[in-house]
Order: structure tokens, then C-alpha cells, then sequence
């Protein structure tokens, strides 16, 4: 199954809010963090340079157009400092507004993101805590435009920015997701049993036909496996056995079929359910609501979502 191809699915079903925090410029003597709110949050460096702290990690130099996305709440800061003196460190600076920018000043565009649903759950497990894109990034070049923008959207100030730059930094990060899904060391999660070759027919096999009677034996037998060894495999591949992926998986495409306007008996039929109690209480587990009040908190509202090409 082409890479392509999974992840347009994935995105097809992330559903993503975003908010901007503040944009503005920091000088002299600073530092700034979104930790301590319990979702993910990202710094977009616009201007000038500034050093990423992790507790346990190196320093990191971050310089205009890169951009950091901690996809967990992870304890860090940002300083212009390498080795900041934390008795010299200002316990919070005021952000002024992004104009007259001069030497060693910083301009950031910094903000949270949450994400809903089993796809947003697939794709935290699958992805490392925090990601580091930089500016010369080839594979990302086409996203260089979006801080162009972000830069020329006017804000009266650094704490009320204009709400369009949220959703400039959304699509920025819908690039960095199709960028990341790509490389070749995501550990765990949907990503994960994509990119092992003995998984990857089982999985298209799911994509297309979630509804079919699908046992550990079927699925190690499409593996070319021993049913223990398969179940074995799989758990230290995703994490998780294999009716619980198979479960989620089938949630998401139902969640999926439902924003597409199919009924929610079709869709139970679709991903093999012909008791709609069954269905009911599946989907509820999963996606967090009943299908009806699913379907009535969703309609009209794409929360950011990509249209994808996968049935």
C-alpha cells in the first residue's frame, strides 16, 4: 500500500482546533513557554534566533522559518540564551508587537492545538513528543508561504492576533503531518504497522473492507504468520492488541462515512455491524459520542480537514 495513500486517510479524519496564543516580538533578556496547559502547543520562529529547552535534551538553536510542534504538553522554554542562568531569568517577559524588528530581537507566533478523535489518538501515538522543522526543509518548501502570511497579517496586539493566523498555522501543520507520516522512524501507531512490510497487506485489507469477519487468524494469515506470533508482533508494533486497532480503525471510518452524509445504518453495515445497539455502544467508546449526536455535532463543521481520495 503507497504511503500516500494512508496518510491522506489519516488526514482525511483528523480533526484539529487551533488557537494563537500570541505574536509578537521579545528583546533583551527573555523566555517563553506554552507548557502547563495539558495539550499541544508550537512556536513558529518569524524573526531572529532562540534556543529550545527540553529538560534532559541539548539546547536547540532555532533560527527564522524553523518551527517547533510539541504534540504533548512537554515541559520547555525559549530563551535567546544557550545556557540561560535561571536566577537571571525573567519568570515572564511582556511581548511586544511584531514592528521596527532590530538585531536580536525574536519574533514568534506561538499557539495550542488539540486533536479530536481516534485519528488525532493514532497519530499522538505514532509520532515522537516534539517535532523540529526548519526552514530549509526541502520536502516543506511549499509551506515557506504560509509565514510570508502570517507575517503580513496585522494585529492590533502581541495577545489578540488576527484569528486567520490560526488558521494559517493549522494548514502549516496539516504540511508538517504529511511531511513527518513519511519518514522512515515513526515507532508506534497506525504509521507504525503501515511500515512494516509484513503488516502493510493486512492494513490495506482493512481500509477497504472493515466490515468483513475479521479474526486474529484472518489477519495472520494475511500477515503469513503463526496467529501467536502475529499478535505478538503487532502489540510491540502499534502497541496495542489487535482487536483494539481493528476496533478504533473501524470507529474512525464510521466517523468518517457519517461526515460524508451516509445513515448510520449504512454505515454500522459498512464497518460490520448489523446490531445498531452494537454499533451504538462501539462508536461511543471510541469516538466519545452516539452516532445521531455525533452526526449533529459535526454537521457543517470540518474542523480543518483534508478531503481524501480514500473510499
Amino acid at each position: 500500500m503507497e504511503t500516500d495513500r494512508l496518510v491522506h486517510w489519516l488526514l482525511n479524519g483528523l480533526k484539529l482546533d487551533t488557537s494563537i496564543f500570541h505574536v509578537g516580538k521579545y528583546c533583551g533578556r527573555w523566555q517563553a513557554s506554552t507548557a502547563g496547559r495539558g495539550c499541544g502547543s508550537f512556536h513558529l520562529i518569524l524573526h531572529g534566533n532562540c534556543y529550545l529547552h527540553i529538560p534532559g535534551q541539548p539546547a536547540l538553536l532555532l533560527g527564522p522559518r524553523d518551527s517547533v510542534f510539541l504534540l504533548r504538553d512537554v515541559p520547555h522554554f525559549l530563551s535567546p540564551e544557550l545556557h540561560p542562568d535561571p536566577a537571571m531569568m525573567p519568570a515572564m517577559t511582556s511581548m511586544q508587537r511584531l514592528e521596527n524588528v532590530r538585531s536580536g530581537d525574536t519574533g514568534l507566533a506561538c499557539g495550542f492545538f488539540h486533536f479530536h478523535g481516534t485519528a488525532g489518538e493514532l497519530m499522538l501515538n505514532a509520532f515522537p513528543t516534539h517535532l523540529v522543522i526548519r526552514a530549509d526543509d526541502q520536502q516543506l518548501r511549499a509551506a515557506a508561504t504560509l509565514f510570508e502570511l502570517i507575517l503580513d497579517e496585522p494585529g492590533t496586539h502581541p495577545d489578540t492576533p488576527s484569528p486567520l493566523i490560526a488558521r494559517l498555522a493549522e494548514v502549516l501543520f496539516f504540511y508538517v503531518i504529511r511531511h513527518v507520516a513519511h519518514l522512515q522512524d515513526v515507532a508506534s501507531g497506525l504509521l507504525a504497522v503501515a511500515q512494516r512490510p509484513e503488516f502493510a497487506p493486512l492494513l490495506e485489507h482493512l481500509l477497504r473492507a472493515p466490515g468483513e469477519d475479521w479474526s486474529i487468524a484472518s489477519m495472520a494469515r494475511l500477515a503469513h504468520m503463526s496467529r501467536a506470533s502475529f499478535y505478538k508482533h503487532f502489540v510491540a508494533s502499534c502497541g496495542q492488541p489487535p482487536a483494539q486497532f481493528l476496533l478504533a480503525l473501524r470507529m474512525q471510518i464510521a466517523a468518517q462515512r457519517l461526515d460524508a452524509g451516509a445513515t448510520i445504518d449504512q454505515t454500522a453495515e459498512h464497518v460490520g455491524y448489523r446490531s445498531y445497539a452494537a454499533f451504538s455502544r462501539a462508536f461511543k467508546k471510541v469516538i466519545g459520542l452516539q452516532p445521531g449526536a455525533y452526526r449533529r455535532a459535526s454537521s457543517g463543521n470540518s474542523n480543518g480537514r483534508i478531503v481524501s481520495a480514500v473510499q
